[in-house]
């Protein structure tokens, strides 16, 4: 076994010396993380000042947006003082907080989803009985369990691995990551594997199952309903849709390059892709659905050009 060592600061070295066209990259990336806040919290102001969008389903989208918030604050002001610096070291508290708030982004990003696949399952299977099954009561108890839960898991996650007598300090990635962390370890690491395992079965296999589900049973109503309710399913499901599948795909580049060797792929390359989910997915999503959803696009169009 590697001798142990107090770790107080870890290394990352997936930044590489850019000269002068770090200060280029520092405003493009200053500029997509003030875009990302913006759109965003507008849409955030869109949905809570229009009593007509005080919906489950828009309520579901608040709830995205602001995770949304949560991840790129997590991120980005990290991101762009390593962007200028020379130094790219972080503490080891500052390591485990920042593990903390991306992979809540994540867990609450795949509980979101969920709950809004549920939901236009239940507004388009059961149209008439929508009012009923999804009361305002029913979705903010969901609500409240789209977060509640993965602050609950990310939390058992960080103690287990907090325990862990490290071997060394270098993270080859932007940022913390939870599974490089556990690499570094020389001590047993079977209950955090145990942990990884649980989390993979009962909940990714999961939301999954489910998401698969609703989808299929919206398949089936499509396919036997009228061009009406073809109409409405396609407009309300493709936002989610897309925004599933660019979120999959983002986190896939993330496991990928997280689990796999990746020396042969240029380092530029493998930064854009580990960064993916956290830097596309929170300026698709509001563009998705403020240009997809009508009621949406029809309100910031009055929002916007009202005086002009």
């Amino acid at each position: 076994m590697a001798n142990s060592t107090a770790v107080s600061y870890f290394t990352l070295t997936a930044y590489f010396d850019a000269g002068l066209f770090k200060y280029l990259l520092f405003i493009i990336t200053m500029s997509l993380y003030i875009s990302i806040l913006c759109a965003n919290v507008f849409l955030i102001f869109v949905i809570c000042i229009n009593r007509n969008l005080h919906e489950p389903m828009y309520i579901f989208l608040c709830s995205l947006f602001t995770n949304e918030l949560q991840g790129s604050t997590g991120f980005f002001p990290f991101f762009l003082s390593q962007i200028i610096s020379d130094i790219h070291t972080i503490s080891l508290p500052h390591c485990f907080l920042q593990i903390f708030c991306l992979f809540s982004y994540i867990n609450v990003q795949l509980c979101n989803l969920t709950i809004m696949s549920y939901d236009r399952y239940l507004a388009i299977c059961y149209p008439l009985q929508y009012n009923t099954l999804m009361t305002f009561n029913k979705a903010a108890v969901l609500i409240a369990l789209t977060w509640i839960y993965p602050f609950a898991e990310v939390a058992v996650m960080l103690s287990l691995s907090a325990r862990l007598q490290l071997c060394g300090n270098i993270i080859n990635k932007v940022y913390c990551d939870h599974y490089s962390i556990v690499k570094l370890s020389c001590t047993d690491t079977a209950a955090n594997n145990v942990r990884g395992i649980v989390y993979t079965i009962c909940v990714v296999t999961g939301v999954v199952a489910l998401i698969s589900y609703t989808y299929f049973k919206i398949l089936q109503v499509c396919f036997s309903g009228s061009k009406q309710t073809r109409q409405k399913a396609v407009s309300t499901c493709t936002p989610h849709l897309l925004s599933l599948l660019n979120f999959s795909f983002g986190c896939l580049f993330e496991i990928i390059q997280s689990r796999f060797s990746m020396s042969s792929v240029p380092n530029l390359l493998r930064i854009f892709l580990s960064l993916y989910f956290l830097a596309c997915q929170p300026l698709f999503n509001p563009v998705l659905y403020g240009l997809k959803m009508s009621k949406i696009r029809s309100l910031c169009k009055s929002l916007l050009f009202e005086k002009m």
